[in-house]
């Protein structure tokens, strides 16, 4: 049986214009992105966003939920501010992930993609069940739409996440694994992340990174090639564990260094593909 070749896409978050966050992913010659979508977009948006993408022959893999409030990304500060996890934030971001399912449903899109937080490890928290019921919640509206709901890998451990999915008990949640994060932030090497929960995968994130080396501040992202992430043994076990998606370079900088980091990164990923 001929080995399904993965794609490759890039991470692109509309904000003032979405021709020209399309266009960049179009010119470095990828054929698929990641949406970062505003809590604030509207179903009539969204399908204008994807007309925009259609005729740059760009296919949107999921909407990246981006959530109302603030997040504070560090280890002092993030478990009060990210996510679902925080109550006083929930049902606003409940709702904003409910009305992100609605915008993937109309157009065309099979999923949406978010951080839910600092999940705690605890079954027994009564944060960790407040979140568990909140994403039931959230399913309830994806499962009735038919779109897939992906947990951003980061501020969990893989076996906190992998509880939480068994416990929401949708066959409509996936993980969008970001390896990068789960060194960032101390969770897991990647690599050995697959054996838990390896057959989840549905997306990737191909982002670089490295482990904290202080108590308050995340690890750093770095160039993909220049971090602790093993790309060439982490690609092929995502292979033996089912995955088809897509690779989606991100690289949480602005700039021509961007671009230039994307560029280097499809030149690296490719003969892995």
């Amino acid at each position: 049986m001929t080995e399904t070749k993965l794609k490759l896409g890039v991470m692109m978050h509309i904000r003032d214009n979405a021709e020209a966050a399309i266009k960049k992913v179009s010119d470095v010659g990828v054929p698929s992105a990641q949406l970062g979508w505003p809590p604030n977009m509207t179903v009539e948006q969204g399908l204008e966003v994807k007309r925009i993408a259609d005729d740059h022959g760009v296919e949107i893999t999921t909407l990246w939920a981006a959530l109302p409030g603030i997040a504070i990304w560090n280890f002092t500060e993030g478990p009060t501010t990210i996510g679902i996890v925080p109550p006083d934030w929930r049902a606003l971001r409940v709702q904003a992930l409910e009305q992100a399912a609605r915008c993937a449903a109309k157009m065309g899109v099979q999923s949406i993609t978010t951080h839910c937080g600092f999940i705690p490890e605890f079954p027994g928290d009564p944060l960790y069940q407040g979140t568990v019921c909140a994403l039931k919640q959230v399913m309830r509206v994806c499962d009735s739409l038919g779109v897939q709901f992906w947990f951003e890998t980061g501020q969990e451990t893989p076996i906190t996440l992998l509880r939480t999915i068994q416990d929401v008990g949708s066959p409509n949640m996936g993980i969008n694994l970001d390896p990068a994060n789960l060194l960032m932030y101390g969770k897991a090497n990647p690599v050995d992340a697959l054996d838990t929960f390896g057959e989840w995968v549905r997306g990737v994130h191909a982002k670089d990174g490295e482990y904290p080396t202080d108590g308050t501040s995340l690890g750093k992202e770095k160039p993909l090639g220049e971090g602790l992430v093993n790309f060439p043994v982490l690609v092929p076990k995502l292979k033996a564990c089912g995955f088809t998606g897509a690779l989606t370079i991100e690289r949480e900088i602005s700039g021509d260094k961007q671009v230039e980091d994307i560029k280097k990164a499809i030149d690296l990923l490719t003969p892995l593909l």
